[in-house]
């Protein structure tokens, strides 16, 4: 299982690194969330040694079992919705939220940071397809929320995230992450510098590197095809 870990890290590494140059870009700028979802303590092993150094988990309980059971084997985030009775345990396990979608639970990761003595890291979830079944706020809710932060000094806010609609061509999903990319910029001409972009998982993130992704986060390419 090792063996074959590795092997599909390299073909996405690849992957990566070939969708970075073909555009002019620098494939180190591009950062790897391993999504470990249901993924095992042992293959979460395998994958570390086999060079993964970033982890994505959806929930909070299941991560909080994970760090538990592999302290100090990598780094870690959530890419899935935050409740906020949950922020004061996110805000001990992970490097970096990508899921920030509210001012009130803006406000419960900087109290949170307080008490723990860590600026948090997040990024913004924005809902571009409007769908009610994903999280995110909307386009013109970005700025608003980035205003409110201001007031916030336990909180960083390091760039956008997006989970656009699943279309089966990859190239349909591009106008999504080039919109991202430039409400980031729209934002960045108001003041609030916010250079990070996670958008693009296994079946489009090649596209989403064209478009300017600086993380992208992929399950499937590299454990393989899982339940739920």
């Amino acid at each position: 299982m090792a063996e074959g870990i590795r092997d599909r890290l390299l073909r996405v590494q690849e992957r990566i690194r070939v969708a970075a140059l073909r555009i002019g870009r620098e494939p180190s700028s591009i950062r790897l969330v391993a999504i470990s979802k249901t993924v095992s303590p042992e293959i979460i092993r395998e994958a570390v040694a086999a060079g993964i150094i970033l982890l994505g988990e959806n929930r909070v309980q299941e991560a909080r079992d994970k760090v538990a059971a592999l302290p100090g084997l990598a780094r870690w985030h959530l890419v899935g919705h935050l409740q906020t009775n949950k922020a004061k345990l996110a805000v001990q396990l992970f490097e970096l939220i990508h899921s920030l979608d509210s001012v009130k639970l803006a406000q419960a990761l900087d109290r949170s940071g307080e008490e723990a003595g860590k600026l948090v890291g997040c990024l913004i979830e924005v809902n571009l397809g409007g769908e009610e079944s994903k999280g995110g706020i909307s386009e013109e809710g970005v700025c608003p929320l980035l205003e409110a932060t201001r007031e916030l000094p336990n909180l960083r806010i390091e760039g956008l995230m997006a989970i656009p609609p699943f279309l089966p061509d990859p190239e349909d999903v591009r106008p999504f992450f080039r919109r991202l990319r430039n409400l980031r910029d729209e934002v960045a001409g108001k003041g609030f510098a916010v250079p990070e972009l996670s958008m693009g998982m296994t079946h489009d993130f090649e596209v989403a590197i064209e478009e300017g992704a600086t993380l992208v986060r992929i399950g499937t390419a590299i454990f393989g095809p899982r339940p739920g």
